[in-house]
């Protein structure tokens, strides 16, 4: 369980950001957080499967995939891997498929929309940059928390 968005709002002030909204609550988990890893990748999720494949060690990834409707980047499947591999939380600046898969996987699960296509496998983008998303520029290390109220980030842990 982590803390509440709006408390951490009330608690710390600018010392969290408010992500802009529009993003929906995919996965069987509501309300996540944890340091963060980046993915700077449009329309290709090759990085993303190779990332959840790794041990997430409770840290959630964050895909800037530019805001793209034309695919998903995420699946059922890539969920189960990132459930079980320990991820708290994927954050997809796009949009995911297989979304009853989704909401039975025990994993916070963010996005832009759903699409049933597939993305292309071309090994492109880049890993752990700093990305910009939802008005917010994120580094790798940095911390996100999400739930029903929305998503706020910090530089590092708050005490």
């Amino acid at each position: 369980m982590t803390t509440p968005t709006a408390d951490l709002c009330d608690e710390f002030g600018d010392a969290v950001r408010v992500l802009d909204g529009g993003f929906i609550s995919f996965g069987g988990v509501a309300a996540f957080g944890g340091p963060i890893s980046t993915i700077a990748a449009c329309e290709d999720n090759s990085l993303v499967r190779e990332a959840l494949a790794e041990p997430g060690a409770g840290r959630v990834l964050v895909v800037a995939g530019e805001g793209s409707s034309r695919c998903a980047m995420v699946g059922g499947n890539l969920a189960g891997m990132a459930a079980a591999n320990g991820w708290a939380g994927v954050v997809v600046d796009g949009c995911v498929r297989d979304v009853p898969e989704l909401a039975a996987a025990p994993v916070g699960i963010r996005a832009r929309g759903m699409c049933p296509r597939r993305s292309v496998k071309q090994g492109l983008g880049e890993r752990d940059v700093t990305v910009n998303v939802a008005g917010a520029d994120l580094s790798p290390g940095m911390w996100l928390w999400a739930d029903e109220d929305g998503m706020v980030l910090a530089a590092g842990p708050l005490a």
